[in-house]
């Protein structure tokens, strides 16, 4: 992997930013190549990935996401290994995220920031209380006056609250448009849980987080070793269960302080560090590597 620097930047995690199979020169670079080699020996292996902007770019039509074909050949080959799971944790809700990741039904998903869950066939539904119910209705009412008012923002529908998206705003508007969103959702209650992420503010009416959701994840695996790659703010959570003195990996994908260990610059730099797992875990459990993968 080639590193990008040597130093861990100021939110601690070591910059190793676009991947490279050979030539690895820098030393966090080397240092990352030899957590993926041990990670890679893990007796039972999770993988808890966030998905846009980790594994998918973002696009303008989320339905439209889907992660690179190098992405998603790495994680077909680590999810056919013995004791290897692949599971995706995301902010989207469920139905979103079961479209995104084309998942079959013995899919692990988190969603809505952990509210939601669906182990394969043993999903979790969300059942919300007649107060709950009443406080979302509420919320949706007011939200969705203030995105009608302000061209170029988007309400998006979670099954436990909404986000109010300003990717397309320029400067200014968009802390503007953050700073109504906060008054009118506080006008509806004030015990909502709210997430600031990339170009969306979020308001919930019941709380959870990425980490709960990947300490669900490993209660239900098993795992003895995980590793956690995200993007976003909101995947601090996810970071901040990790056990490094137990194996545990943590991967923040692009800028922004961090708790995890390791950074990379973007997508294709996920790209290589999976199919690197791949060839590893492969070679450790004695499967053999295709021939070839796709671009």
């Amino acid at each position: 992997m080639t590193d990008t620097s040597s130093r861990p930047d100021a939110g601690g995690a070591q910059s190793a930013g676009s991947a490279q199979p050979a030539g690895i020169a820098q030393p966090a670079a080397i240092a990352l190549a030899t957590a993926v080699a041990r990670l890679a020996r893990a007796e039972r292996l999770l993988l808890a990935l966030d998905f846009d902007g980790t594994l998918a770019p973002f696009v303008d039509i989320p339905k439209a996401a889907r992660m690179l074909p190098a992405i998603k050949a790495a994680l077909d080959r680590l999810e056919a290994l013995p004791d290897t799971w692949v599971a995706y944790v995301s902010g989207r809700p469920l139905a979103s995220l079961e479209i995104v990741t084309e998942a079959d039904e013995d899919a692990l998903l988190i969603g809505s920031h952990g509210v939601e869950i669906r182990f394969g066939r043993d999903g979790v539904s969300v059942d919300l209380s007649e107060e709950e119910r009443a406080t979302l209705e509420k919320l949706g009412e007011t939200l969705g006056a203030l995105v009608d008012s302000v061209p170029g923002t988007r309400l998006e529908v979670k099954p436990v609250g909404f986000g109010v998206h300003y990717r397309l705003l320029e400067g200014d508007e968009g802390a503007a448009v953050v700073a109504r969103a906060y008054e009118a959702a506080a006008s509806v209650s004030d015990e909502l849980t709210v997430r600031d992420g990339k170009d969306i503010i979020e308001f919930s009416v019941r709380g959870a987080d990425k980490g709960d959701g990947i300490e669900r994840l490993r209660e239900y695996t098993h795992a003895t070793a995980v590793l956690f790659a995200g993007d976003d703010v909101t995947d601090e959570d996810g970071f901040g269960v990790l056990r490094p003195e137990q194996g545990d990996l943590g991967i923040k994908v692009g800028q922004g302080e961090t708790a995890a260990q390791f950074r990379v610059a973007d997508e294709r730099a996920v790209a290589t560090l999976l199919t690197l797992l791949a060839d590893a875990r492969e070679a450790a459990r004695g499967e053999s590597a295709p021939t070839s993968s796709p671009a």
